[in-house]
């Protein structure tokens, strides 16, 4: 296959408006009616599905957000190669999230369809170490750039932001963009009987080469670290971000230096703030319907990038920020033609 040699990056414009707090304007707001898609094991096209992807609604008061989805991205799900179902169906949710989050711990609430990894493809890892995929093509929420700030990807449930893998080295907002780390490591044990803790666990098997360890929760221990782009045991820090520049505690997706998922992944055993966010089925408050007023003009310059280069397979185009509107892209060869 020829090779294609592209230019570092490209730019183009666009311009964002409307709310002041990212828990508002930061949803992926579905207004074209894109639907869904999924793989079924053993084949590589995608089925495309009836359900609405994204979010469907986003309103608001003073205290609560209300995030109203089909719980199905806008990315290809499965195969689920581990017995769960291959289709997502659609959850009819209304997400309730509190916009004046406070510190307290808990256990996080599990039972809605939701990221157990970082969400970036796993082909784009820089090791990737499993093939068992590679028919289906992968895409996922962001594509991880060691050179700028991870985007912010969600909210936990106790309503602190939740980031992809990088961000400033310190939390003050400088040291420049590095790889947010994991404090959690993996015990020295043979057998699985207690937590790090000590705390009694159901007996899992023995670490073999079947069950390596970290493969269940109770290999890992969480050790303290003393740099500032390490984690807590919440898998979090208080930090300045481009959305939150004058700090806020925030969870990172984290990833090993390989760009591989690292656990505690996402939140860790317990959350930081008070678990006060659930899935509800009503709105019992007077609220205001978030309308995003973004709009592509001629004003600000935003990078994007296409990797790698050179490329005989795999093409990646990505923003320097999440884009909630649609985007015309055209791909010029050194010769000119498109």
């Amino acid at each position: 296959m020829k090779k294609i040699i592209l230019p570092s990056f490209l730019m183009f414009t666009i311009s964002l408006f409307g709310q002041t707090n990212p828990a508002i304007t930061n949803w992926l707001i579905n207004t074209t009616g894109l639907t869904g898609r999924h793989y079924v094991n053993g084949n590589p096209t995608p089925i495309v599905d009836a359900v609405s992807a994204n979010v469907q609604t986003v309103q608001y008061s003073a205290s609560w957000v209300y995030v109203s989805t089909k719980g199905i991205p806008s990315y290809i799900t499965g195969p689920f190669l581990d017995g769960n179902p291959s289709l997502a169906t659609s959850q009819n949710a209304i997400f309730k999230i509190s916009l004046n989050p406070v510190q307290n711990t808990g256990h996080p609430a599990m039972g809605n369809y939701h990221h157990h990894q970082n969400p970036s493809a796993f082909n784009l890892d820089l090791t990737v170490i499993s093939n068992i995929c590679d028919i289906y093509a992968a895409d996922g929420l962001y594509a991880i750039d060691a050179t700028q700030h991870s985007p912010l990807i969600g909210y936990s449930y106790d309503g602190f932001p939740i980031y992809g893998a990088y961000g400033y080295a310190n939390t003050d907002g400088t040291g420049g963009i590095t790889r947010i780390k994991s404090s959690y490591q993996l015990r020295n044990i043979s057998t699985r009987t207690t937590y790090s803790t000590g705390a009694t666990v159901t007996a899992g098997p023995a670490v073999s080469t079947t069950y390596p360890l970290g493969y269940f929760r109770e290999d890992y221990e969480y050790i303290s670290q003393a740099g500032q782009d390490y984690l807590d045991e919440h898998n979090g820090r208080f930090c300045k971000t481009p959305e939150y520049p004058n700090g806020i505690y925030c969870y990172f997706a984290t990833v090993d230096a390989n760009w591989n998922s690292a656990y505690p992944y996402v939140v860790g055993p317990t959350f930081y703030g008070t678990k006060t966010g659930a899935k509800v089925t009503s709105i019992t408050e007077t609220v205001t319907t978030y309308t995003s007023t973004s709009e592509l003009s001629e004003n600000t310059a935003v990078e994007l990038k296409v990797f790698p280069n050179p490329t005989n397979d795999v093409l990646m185009v990505q923003l320097s920020n999440l884009i909630k509107e649609n985007v015309t892209i055209k791909l010029v060869d050194l010769t000119g033609k498109v």
